[in-house]
């Protein structure tokens, strides 16, 4: 494989053309259909180009390519797009992209384009490294591995989805800190919003309950600031 690649793209069709056509071209490709899964994949995983679709259902080609630069401020962006509009492009390429590539196209262009900002990458970075290993995390009693989604007591191993192993992840970077509830929001949902704020309360509490069973270990709400993940080293020894 010459390259690991995301792609997101609304429209199935073009997905599809797309993610078939670099595949042949020995590019390993996942494909997303909107900016939310996207940056959910992002996450989860280690790619060395991206490929984004501007006008996107949930969350737009511009708000993915913010966030994903949050992450990862090296990683090539390229955007597709209907609109040809001058402040269109120039507000792509303030976003971070690399290139941009009005609709339509010919998947010749595209493969050249990528094959130019892999190239020119390369070049920059010198030798390719190998992704950072990912962390397992000690929790009392507890491994947390994120990459897996499991979180394992013993021989007993409990599937997380994303959003509670991505808030799970967070308590672990940040043990024994407040975490804000605005922080938590932005970084795992995107946004701020209220009733996405009820939700993350709906995984805290999952989380508690998937932890009681370690008296070492609580997830305390700060009031008015956020929550912060304690393991007391004494309950534990």
């Amino acid at each position: 494989m010459k390259a690991r690649i995301l792609l997101v793209e609304d429209d199935p069709n073009l997905s599809t053309v797309l993610q078939d056509y670099l595949e042949i071209l020995k590019y390993k490709v996942t494909s997303c259909k909107d900016g939310q899964e996207g940056i959910s994949v992002f996450q989860a995983g280690h790619y060395d180009l991206c490929i984004l679709d501007v006008m996107m259902p949930k969350k737009d080609g511009f708000t993915l390519a913010r966030e994903i630069r949050h992450i990862d401020e090296k990683v090539p962006i390229i955007f597709l797009t209907a609109k040809s509009l001058k402040e269109d492009r120039l507000k792509g390429f303030k976003t971070g992209c690399d290139d941009y590539i009005t609709k339509p196209f010919s998947t010749e262009e595209l493969s050249l384009r990528i094959e130019a900002i892999l190239r020119r990458c390369q070049t920059m970075a010198g030798p390719h490294p190998p992704p950072p290993a990912k962390p397992v995390y000690n929790l009392g009693g507890f491994r947390f591995d994120p990459a897996n989604m499991l979180l394992i007591s013993g021989d007993t191993k409990r599937i997380l989805t994303r959003k509670e192993t991505a808030l799970l992840k967070l308590l672990c970077e940040h043990k024994n800190e407040i975490i804000t509830r605005e922080y938590a929001l932005k970084t795992i949902w995107g946004e701020d919003d209220y009733f996405i704020g009820r939700s993350m309360d709906v995984f805290i509490v999952k989380l508690r309950k998937y932890l009681s069973s370690d008296p070492s270990l609580s997830i305390k709400n700060i009031h008015g600031t956020g929550f912060r993940l304690e393991e007391n080293s004494r309950e534990k020894a």
